[in-house]
């Protein structure tokens, strides 16, 4: 037990995907602008990060790797979150529209965050076993989420500074980031 929760805290802190790894970048500049966007968008991309996940492991061990078609890892687990992603919109579509309206740019940025397809990818790398999996998916979506978070919180904060002329925008953000980014590398001695 205490292999997994080493394995969660690690995900989540030390090696966090968005800060250490650089994977979903865009996404999540994108997302971090208010802090009401970014909450929803944590949300989304956790469901996503840990069905996707867990979906691409069952993939991946019971069809991939017993007819050894490993080599189509990318496109398979690509299309499995498309497919979750485009399912996901149709239920919303079918159930809600105001919902959909909130959700669509959401759903627009899920498809195109690369953490996800990062993170399958690096859980089969890893060779994780299906309880490994679950609790790597669920540490890297709460890492991304609480980046995801922190960021926006920031980002608002800054907007409300008087911020120098050359550093407003984009760069700030950056700065920020990367600042973040070593405050997470800090704590890289607990993985």
């Amino acid at each position: 037990m205490s292999h997994l929760l080493l394995l969660l805290i690690g995900a989540a802190l030390a090696n966090n995907v968005a800060l250490t790894q650089l994977l979903g970048v865009g996404p999540l500049f994108a997302a971090s602008t208010q802090l009401a966007t970014s909450i929803r968008f944590a949300v989304a991309t956790s469901c996503l990060l840990i069905a996707s996940s867990l979906c691409n492991w069952l993939l991946g061990h019971l069809l991939l790797a017993p007819f050894g078609l490993e080599f189509l890892r990318l496109i398979v687990y690509a299309l499995v979150i498309a497919l979750i992603v485009g399912g996901t919109a149709l239920v919303m579509q079918r159930k809600a529209s105001l919902l959909q309206h909130r959700l669509s740019p959401t759903l627009l940025l899920l498809t195109a965050n690369s953490a996800v397809l990062g993170v399958a990818l690096l859980d089969d790398d890893k060779a994780h076993d299906f309880f490994d999996s679950l609790f790597y998916s669920t540490g890297t979506a709460l890492g991304f989420s609480l980046v995801l978070v922190v960021l926006a919180a920031l980002r608002e904060r800054l907007a409300a500074s008087d911020v120098p002329v050359p550093f407003r925008g984009s760069a700030i953000a950056l700065i920020t980031a990367g600042l973040l980014s070593l405050a997470f590398m800090g704590l890289a001695g607990l993985a």
